[in-house]
């Protein structure tokens, strides 16, 4: 390796926390770099989610940092270092890997994020975000070119994403005004409703939304908690690459949720 083409970690992190405002954002976990690994960075590689199976596939490109979303110490979770937890800190320290994570950063960048990321492949032209008021919203709403019936747009976004999605019909009325936050934030299509979207998409759902949907008159799409977000972290590491000059790799693991 020669320093023409690698990256300083300590520069490529706060290039990316800086990019990302991730010190603006009150998460569920540490944003930012949560394993300390070699000095400087060669090849990146980026997935959804830091599981065992990603960690073994990034020994076996020789990576020197992994970019994910969903990374490691969140809230409420058993602090011991024991059991699947060691294993994976014992994968990333042995190999001299570096962990870097960010979660709603990522999902919020106007550019780069997961939620931007999966508005442009579904087709909509983006209005906003999902939280008007607030500067760092999470989420986005957007319209069609022309009103899309649910069967098509149910059928436009299991082709995108290689996956059929959850629909609830909550009338016949076509879809014009979408609404949509990837990974887990179905409880948000309360602020969808009161925007006057015609549906809204997310990547999970409960119980309770079934309902409020079906009673709001507002068709809700569970298109994949993983499916949905593995867009931004892509962005993410596409742009480290040609910034920096280095190698990056993107590893989908897959995951049915």
């Amino acid at each position: 390796m020669t320093e023409s083409d690698s990256v300083s970690r300590v520069e490529l992190v706060q290039w990316c926390d800086q990019l990302l405002q991730s010190g603006r954002f009150k998460d569920y976990c540490p944003n930012g770099l949560q394993v300390e690994g070699k000095e400087r960075i060669q090849r990146i590689v980026s997935g959804v989610t830091a599981c065992q199976e990603l960690l073994d596939e990034a020994v076996n490109w020789k990576a020197d940092l992994i970019l994910v979303h969903h990374g490691y110490f969140w809230n409420g979770e058993n602090q011991p270092v024991v059991g699947i937890k060691r294993k994976r800190l014992k994968t990333l320290l042995s190999h001299d890997i570096s962990l870097l994570a960010y979660h709603l950063p990522l999902d919020a960048h106007p550019e780069l994020g997961n939620n931007v990321r999966l508005g442009k492949l579904l087709g909509v032209e983006i209005q906003g975000g999902l939280e008007p008021d607030y500067p760092l919203s999470i989420g986005n709403i957007g319209v069609f070119g022309h009103p899309l019936p649910l069967p098509e747009f149910s059928t436009r976004v299991s082709k995108a994403l290689g996956r059929r999605p959850q629909v609830i019909a909550a009338g016949d009325h076509p879809i014009h005004k979408l609404a949509w936050c990837t990974g887990a934030a179905d409880k948000m299509i309360e602020q969808a409703w009161a925007l006057g979207a015609d549906a809204f998409l997310s990547g999970e759902i409960s119980e309770p939304v079934v309902h409020f949907a079906r009673e709001a008159g507002i068709h809700y799409i569970a298109a994949g908690h993983h499916a949905t977000e593995r867009y931004g972290v892509q962005a993410l590491g596409e742009h480290l690459a040609r910034h920096f000059g280095i190698k990056h790799r993107f590893i989908d693991i897959d995951n049915p949720v």
